[in-house]
């Protein structure tokens, strides 16, 4: 647990009581602050009373309050600002989320920071391990994995590769980064930024304050961050890295040919061939290689940065390879919970036995009719089933199961039996989970252990 002593003595109040929340009113309870929380959800306001903490009196003046520290996941500008967003403003008490906290409490330790609307957490991910492959004190939170607070203080010499949603860059205002990355922007969430604007705004916010040597790496396939990289050259305020998975990057670093190539020096050099990288397919994971790449920034080797993409375990539920049974292999893409999603999946593999369904998002899967032909045999689950079956109809073969766990026995006895080079039993749902499971997580840990439980570790090939 990393301690925020700078508010000991001091009056704070924590608005939301998820994983990060109670993270941070633990860590300002430790560290002596007089701390109240609050949730608009009874359920977690009784999880917060029950480890002890003081419940904030909604009617209640701020008097004294230091400072509110606010879930992200809460609206406090737009569409409707919170009713204690309101009141904190009024009396100039500023919002910062637990992210924050940290970067306030470890001043001393250095921060890689990194965003985009798709892509960060893998980013996050293999950065991060690769700067533990080179030896460096290193940990990995924000927006993935383990709540902010719950690292460790690393302290000097010691760096914090941070993944920052868009909600969190509005609450960060002690954010310093020496290497800050923003991979791509498509329109989402526009109604918690008031649009377009405000989205992109919120995103640019990583760059803002930026120690030296302020590496600012900005990916260049989207017109957004292409119109973004060409105003942060003209500030002349960062060394600007353009990074790409589509063309080249001249000063910055993209994929030819699927090599990874280092644009930035007087002569390129190529650091890795991802085609060998199996837990990094398709373009998508290029483009993330490249901004990992940016370790570089931190003085980390080529040979340390390709060894830590051929070793990246990759990242639950994205693409995550479970099993392989002689040329089949079994994969996760759970965190697939729309059509956007699945399509990143499905255009990295062929002779795909595709298990998709759940509660179903607008607008369904027509858009990726031009990759059904990559698909051998869907198996369609849950409350999307039927209107999947009318997509696919005369142009996949399919069936319908009751439960996923039916599904992943036929898909596995079809894939095996075909024996089609490149077999690929995909889990893509292009739904949300929450007909069948409680997550995402709980839907791709259920995919795992059944294949695991069918196909034992001790069948895999080698």
């Amino acid at each position: 647990m990393v301690p925020t002593f700078r508010y000991a003595g001091e009056k704070v109040v924590v608005m939301g009581l998820g994983k990060s929340g109670l993270s941070a009113a633990a860590s300002l309870r430790a560290s002596g602050a007089d701390v109240a929380v609050w949730d608009d959800q009874p359920a977690s306001l009784a999880q917060g009373a029950a480890k002890g903490f003081r419940t904030f009196d909604g009617a209640a003046p701020l008097s004294g309050v230091r400072a509110v520290v606010w879930s992200p996941g809460i609206p406090h500008t737009y569409p409707q600002p919170h009713s204690l967003a309101t009141k904190a403003r009024a009396q100039n008490i500023p919002l910062a989320c637990d992210v924050d906290l940290l970067l306030e409490a470890q001043t001393d330790a250095s921060v890689v920071g990194i965003t985009g609307t798709n892509g960060k957490s893998t980013t996050t991910a293999l950065t991060a391990h690769i700067f533990a492959t080179a030896g460096r004190k290193v940990a990995a939170g924000g927006n993935i994995g383990i709540p902010a607070l719950d690292l460790e203080p690393l302290g000097l010499g010691g760096t914090y590769v941070l993944e920052l949603s868009s909600y969190q860059l509005e609450l960060v205002p002690h954010l310093a980064c020496e290497t800050a990355v923003l991979l791509n922007i498509t329109a989402d969430h526009l109604d918690r930024h008031g649009g377009m604007d405000g989205y992109i705004a919120a995103k640019r916010r990583i760059f803002s304050h930026q120690r030296p040597p302020r590496v600012a790496i900005i990916g260049i396939d989207d017109p957004h961050c292409a119109a973004l990289y060409d105003a942060l050259r003209r500030d002349g305020l960062h060394t600007v890295w353009p990074i790409s998975a589509k063309q080249a990057a001249p000063g910055g670093f993209h994929v030819q040919d699927g090599k990874l190539i280092d644009a930035t020096g007087p002569r390129p050099t190529t650091i890795i061939d991802l085609t060998t990288v199996a837990r990094l397919p398709g373009v998508h994971n290029w483009q993330n290689a490249a901004a990992a790449a940016a370790a570089r920034a931190s003085g980390i080797s080529y040979d340390a940065i390709a060894e830590g993409m051929r070793t990246f375990p990759g990242l639950k539920h994205r693409q995550e390879l479970v099993q392989q049974v002689a040329n089949v292999s079994f994969v996760n893409d759970s965190k697939a919970t729309n059509a956007d999603a699945a399509e990143k999946a499905l255009a990295c593999y062929q002779n795909i036995y595709w298990i998709a369904g759940g509660r179903p998002k607008e607008g369904g899967i027509r858009s990726l009719a031009p990759l059904f032909g990559r698909i051998r045999h869907a198996f369609l689950i849950g409350e999307a089933a039927d209107d999947f079956a009318d997509t696919l109809d005369d142009q996949v073969p399919f069936a319908l199961y009751e439960d996923m766990e039916s599904a992943i026995a036929e898909a596995g006895a079809m894939a095996l039996k075909d024996q089609l080079p490149g077999a690929t039993v995909l889990l893509s749902p292009a739904c949300a989970s929450f007909d069948m499971f409680k997550s995402f997580e709980e839907r791709g840990d259920r995919f795992r252990a059944e294949v695991l439980k069918l196909w034992p570790k001790r069948e895999m090939s080698a």
